[in-house]
């Protein structure tokens, strides 16, 4: 089975640069099952049951999301609606949404699986613990985590903890590809950043000039999602049917213009 997974799209550009890459990323990768992480969606900041509908129209199977996930009021009945879009399941439980989902994708039962990071966000339990609950009764043939946590030493540590456990750890969040990418040595492919999908002309999705301006002025600035030069980023995933990685390749695409 392939797994293609996509770092947090960005705005509307994101949404639209996805939709354009979507049919080369198919026919180059083949994916069995597309994850997308989406907690960026809406404006740059949050997700909504439109830029949730506009990822899965684009051939998203499941999204993921992370600290802005409740952004939008609105999007809190869709959340506790919908089995396609998870949100951290170390958030507390009585919050809107879930945290993990199992698919069918290539004949396998597929738990995907959504975690926080406790280093610098706000959770309700450590993510390596509420791992450990989740894998103990999850029904599925593998397992694909996106990990959406700050710091790298905590992304990279989650990777070792699940090694051998489940065929991914995807990191997202710092929306900056990393160079790490790797199978572990027990069949868990690991990277701690996939990078984001969105304007490469920016400051982490935002217009350059505004994020200058609240480093430089330690004023509130009002950010706005930058447009141009607008590349997808994520990550292959292909797993054995033992349900661990045999490989991981990073994905890092112009998406087309026009």
């Amino acid at each position: 089975m392939r797994v293609l997974f996509i770092g947090d799209v960005v705005g509307g550009p994101g949404r639209r640069g996805l939709k354009a890459a979507m049919p080369e990323l198919r026919d180059r990768h083949q994916p069995d099952l597309v994850i997308v992480n989406g907690e960026n969606s809406a404006g740059g900041v949050g997700i909504t049951e439109r830029t949730a509908n506009d990822l899965i129209d684009s051939g998203v199977d499941v999204i993921t999301t992370g600290n802005h996930v409740y952004r939008h009021r609105e999007a809190y009945d869709f959340l506790s609606r919908t089995e396609r879009v998870i949100r951290p399941a170390n958030y507390p439980r009585a919050n809107p949404g879930r945290g993990h989902v199992v698919v069918e994708a290539a004949g396998m039962k597929v738990g995907v699986i959504n975690l926080s990071g406790a280093m610098g966000l706000r959770v309700a339990r450590l993510p390596f613990h509420e791992a450990d609950s989740i894998l103990d009764t999850l029904k599925a043939d593998c397992a694909i985590v996106d990990f959406h946590a700050e710091m790298t030493s905590e992304k990279v540590a989650m990777g070792w903890h699940l090694d051998g456990r489940v065929a991914a750890v995807l990191g997202t969040h710092t929306h900056v590809p990393t160079a790490d990418a790797r199978v572990l040595p027990k069949g868990t492919a690991f990277i701690s950043d996939v990078g984001m999908t969105g304007s490469r002309n920016s400051v982490l999705g935002v217009k350059a000039e505004q994020a200058m301006a609240a480093f430089t002025t330690q004023m509130p600035v009002r950010f706005e999602t930058a447009e141009d030069d607008i590349w997808v980023m994520g990550a292959v995933v292909e797993v054995n049917s033992e349900g661990l990685a045999d490989s991981i390749e990073q994905v890092m695409v112009p998406a087309p213009v026009g």
